[in-house]
C-alpha cells in the first residue's frame, strides 16, 4: 500500500513538474516596451545625483516635455549620443533629466566634465531599480513624455539625429 502511495505521489509530482515546464515555454519571453507609449508614468522616485533627495512626478512637471535620458560613464554609445543630447539642451519646451545608470559617481562627474552637462537634472541610479519603472532594460535609453507624464516616445539605443529631428517636432507643436 505505502509503494502505491509513494509511486502515485512521484507520478503526481512528476506531471505536475511537466505542466509548469510547459506552460513556461509556451509564454512570451521577448521583452517589449512599446506597450510603455501612450501610458502614464506613474511611481516616480528618483535620486538627485548631488544631495540624493527624491524628486516625483510633481517635480518632474513643470515643463510642457520631459526627456528622460538613462546613460553611464562606462557606455560607449552614450558617448556618441551625447552631442545630441547638448544640442536639445537649447530647447525651451523641453526639460532634460539624466539618470547616471550603476556607475560609480566620481566617473559620471568626470565624463560630464569632459563632454559638457546637458542635463536640467541629474539623478543617480546606483542599483537600477528607478529604471525598470520606465522599462530600461539596457542603455543609452531615452523616454520622451509630456507633461501629463504620458510616454510620447521610447528611444532605444543613442539617439541619432533623426531622433532629435522628431523630439524638435514633437515639442514644437
Amino acid at each position: 500500500m505505502q509503494k502505491k502511495i509513494i509511486k502515485f505521489t512521484i507520478f503526481i509530482l512528476i506531471t505536475f513538474l511537466m505542466g509548469v515546464f510547459f506552460i513556461g515555454l509556451s509564454k512570451d519571453t521577448f521583452y517589449s516596451t512599446k506597450d510603455l507609449v501612450g501610458k502614464k508614468i506613474t511611481g516616480i522616485e528618483l535620486i538627485t545625483f548631488n544631495d540624493e533627495k527624491i524628486f516625483t512626478e510633481i517635480d518632474i512637471k513643470k515643463n510642457k516635455f520631459i526627456l528622460i535620458n538613462f546613460w553611464a560613464s562606462w557606455c560607449g554609445p552614450c558617448k556618441i549620443e551625447h552631442p545630441i543630447l547638448l544640442k536639445l539642451q537649447e530647447e525651451k519646451n523641453l526639460r532634460l533629466l539624466g539618470v547616471n545608470f550603476k556607475d560609480k559617481k566620481e566617473n559620471a562627474l568626470l565624463f560630464l566634465k569632459n563632454l559638457g552637462n546637458p542635463y536640467n537634472n541629474l539623478f543617480y541610479d546606483k542599483i537600477g531599480k528607478s529604471a525598470v519603472n520606465f522599462g530600461i532594460y539596457g542603455i543609452p535609453e531615452s523616454v520622451l513624455l509630456n507633461k501629463d507624464l504620458i510616454v510620447i516616445k521610447k528611444f532605444i539605443g543613442p539617439l541619432s539625429n533623426s531622433d532629435f529631428e522628431y523630439i524638435k517636432g514633437v515639442i514644437k507643436r
